[in-house]
């Protein structure tokens, strides 16, 4: 197995998780933060995806799918175009609201999809390409896409938690 195949899978996962998370919830499942400064299962699928969206355009040179199939329209929130949610304050993830879990999975998909196309262009040589040059050492591709799959397979599971809480709440 080559290391863009493991990449996939792992993408794949996140996608798979991603569904789990935010099929069959309502838009009161989708939004409830289960206390005053919790994260909402819509924030955390946002967020994964936008930092996901952000952060793989950028190290393959791509335009994010947020702007280029006008996502960012589509969710209408009070937020900069180019808002990922990092650093959010509590007042901010209170913006980040939708209607149906169908936007945030179709978020999710056309994120995952320009992923896939991305992964599958990898040869090993383009892992060890330097993708930001403002750490110490430089970020390599490698290093980016490892850490984009941790941040959001920690971000799905958290989602899928507050589901729970907000599930166990209303039973």
């Amino acid at each position: 197995m080559h290391a863009k195949d493991i990449l996939i899978e792992g993408y794949n996962r996140i996608q798979e998780e991603v569904h789990a998370a935010v099929e069959g919830l309502d838009p009161d499942g989708l939004n409830t933060r289960p206390a005053d400064d919790a994260n909402s299962v819509a924030w955390l699928v946002w967020h994964l995806t936008r930092v996901q969206d952000d952060h793989i355009a950028d190290a393959f040179g791509r335009e994010q799918v947020w702007l280029g199939q006008d996502w960012q329209k589509r969710f209408g929130l009070d937020l900069p175009r180019l808002d990922t949610g990092y650093g959010h304050s509590s007042a901010k993830v209170a913006k980040v609201r939708v209607d149906s879990g169908d936007l945030l999975t179709g978020y999710h998909d056309a994120v995952h999809e320009q992923t896939l196309g991305a992964l599958r262009s990898l040869a090993a040589k383009d892992l060890e390409r330097v993708v930001d040059d403002n750490w110490d050492p430089p970020v390599t591709l490698g290093v980016r896409l490892v850490s984009v799959l941790s941040d959001d397979l920690q971000h799905v599971g958290q989602a899928a938690y507050v589901r729970g809480l907000v599930q166990s709440a209303a039973a």
